[in-house]
C-alpha cells in the first residue's frame, strides 16, 4: 500500500511541474523563438531592400556621362532618399509591431502561468 501511495504522489508531483513549470517554459519559447523568426526575417527582408536600393544607386552614377545624365542621377537620389525614409518608417512600424505582439503575448502567458502555479498550490 505504502508502494503504491508514493507511486500517486510521485505521479501527481510529476503532473504538478508539468503544468506549473515545463509546459508554460514550452509555450513561452514557442512565442519567442516565433517572436525572433519574424523579428530576424524583417530585418533581412529590411536589408536585402536597403541594399538593392544602394546598387541602383550606385549603378545610377555609373551612367553619369554629361549634364542630362548628371540631373537624372541627382533626380533618382532624391526619389531614393524619399523611397529611402519611407521604407524605414515602413520597417520601424512593423518591427514595433512585432515587439509589442510578443511582449503583449509573454505577459498573457506570465499571467496565466502565475493562476495555474496558485490554483495548483490550493490543490
Amino acid at each position: 500500500m505504502n508502494s503504491s501511495t508514493n507511486k500517486a504522489t510521485t505521479e501527481k508531483t510529476k503532473q504538478q511541474l508539468e503544468s506549473v513549470f515545463v509546459s508554460p517554459m514550452r509555450s513561452y519559447t514557442l512565442t519567442a523563438l516565433d517572436y525572433y523568426d519574424q523579428l530576424i526575417s524583417a530585418q533581412l527582408d529590411a536589408a536585402r531592400a536597403y541594399s538593392d536600393m544602394a546598387i541602383s544607386q550606385a549603378r545610377t552614377w555609373l551612367d553619369v556621362k554629361d549634364a542630362d545624365s548628371f540631373k537624372k542621377a541627382m533626380e533618382s537620389q532624391q526619389k531614393t532618399a524619399s523611397d529611402f525614409m519611407e521604407r524605414v518608417k515602413g520597417d520601424t512600424e512593423k518591427v514595433t509591431s512585432i515587439s509589442q505582439s510578443f511582449a503583449e503575448d509573454s505577459q498573457k502567458q506570465a499571467e496565466e502561468t502565475t493562476k495555474n502555479a496558485v490554483e495548483k498550490a490550493k490543490q
